[in-house]
């Protein structure tokens, strides 16, 4: 089994407030199991699983485990500056195990939103269009289309209720999260991960990550930057919306969404995440100290946990298992030393 190291100590500062921060402290264990019918003679593999570090989600430390032990490893950052890692394993193998361990504090970043406050949605579409010689503004990267979300006509016609003139982005954006919630069923064996967005939409049915690209696409449509969140849920946090617990997607791997929403109060204005307002759809919640962000990009397919080719290996059977604890005061003061430890003896 290979490990790598904790995280790096430098840790972003805390954004100011009127009282000590309210952190939450957080233990991750992500495991992914393929077992194969024949032997894998070689594996070429990326993995995203360090989450995300910044003034509101601090990573006390990380490590991987891997085995069979890599021939090659790279850790390096991908186009949107999520941690990536990719690998190869050169022997012979059956099965790979590949282990992530994180322990993070946690502060909710969107308590004093005014969802009604913001920019008018138009305004935000027209400042994005392209006129030549204006500034670039990065969040444009977000509004085309992507593999997974493409432009759907019918979608299209589903969000435009949401859209009334003048109505604050924020708003926008919220009430579209709230009409999925409401019209669409969570099941989790209704699709798969390449079932096409239309199909899911046509059913009104899907898991997590159909209903991050259906609302993805809804703000697109609208000439909105929409983008996929990709990370974990606490199974029991303590602002679970009406003492609901566990919330739908706990327990493995989860995903939301972040609308772009500038010059809304209670939005982060600077930072990595300026701009940025979280919604997941799934749970009709605006995420605060129970979500646990791994990595963004445009769909699905720029954040997969764990994906590679291989040669050989025929048949094969996979198994995750996510676990998301709560850590102690005890266990908030311990470096996480321990981690790539356990990693070594699972």
């Amino acid at each position: 089994m290979s490990a790598v190291s904790a995280a790096d100590d430098r840790l972003p500062a805390a954004p100011a407030t009127t009282g000590a921060p309210a952190w939450v402290a957080l233990e991750v264990r992500h495991e992914t199991l393929y077992r194969y019918a024949s032997a894998v003679s070689l594996a070429q593999h990326q993995a995203h699983l360090q989450p995300l570090a910044d003034a509101f989600q601090q990573v006390m430390a990380h490590a991987i485990g891997i085995d069979p032990a890599p021939a090659f490893r790279r850790d390096s950052r991908d186009a949107f500056g999520n941690a990536q890692t990719h690998f190869s394993v050169a022997q012979p193998h059956q099965q790979l195990r590949v282990q992530a361990a994180s322990r993070l504090r946690l502060l909710a970043r969107f308590d004093a939103l005014q969802r009604e406050a913001g920019p008018p949605w138009e305004a935000i579409a027209a400042r994005l269009r392209y006129v030549a010689g204006a500034p670039f503004e990065p969040a444009v990267e977000f509004v085309p289309p992507s593999p997974y979300v493409p432009r759907l006509p019918e979608l299209l016609a589903w969000a435009r209720p949401s859209f009334a003139p003048g109505r604050a982005v924020a708003a926008v954006a919220l009430d579209l999260m709230h009409r999925l919630h409401a019209e669409f069923r969570y099941d989790s064996a209704s699709t798969q991960v390449d079932t096409p967005l239309a199909a899911a939409l046509a059913a009104r049915r899907g898991v997590c990550q159909d209903f991050a690209h259906i609302l993805i696409g809804a703000l697109r449509g609208a000439g909105l930057p929409a983008r996929y969140v990709s990370g974990y849920l606490l199974t029991a946090p303590p602002d679970a919306p009406g003492g609901r617990v566990p919330l739908l997607g706990a327990d493995a791997s989860h995903a939301w969404v972040q609308a772009w929403c500038p010059g809304t109060p209670g939005v982060p204005a600077d930072g990595p995440g300026a701009g940025w307002l979280d919604l997941d759809p799934t749970n009709d919640i605006v995420p605060a100290s129970g979500h646990v962000r791994l990595a963004i990009g445009r769909d699905y397919g720029d954040v997969a946990p764990l994906r590679g080719v291989i040669r050989g290996g025929g048949r094969h059977e996979l198994r995750v298992a996510v676990q998301v604890r709560a850590l102690s005061p005890a266990e908030d003061d311990d470096r996480g030393d321990d981690l790539a430890r356990s990693l070594h003896s699972a």
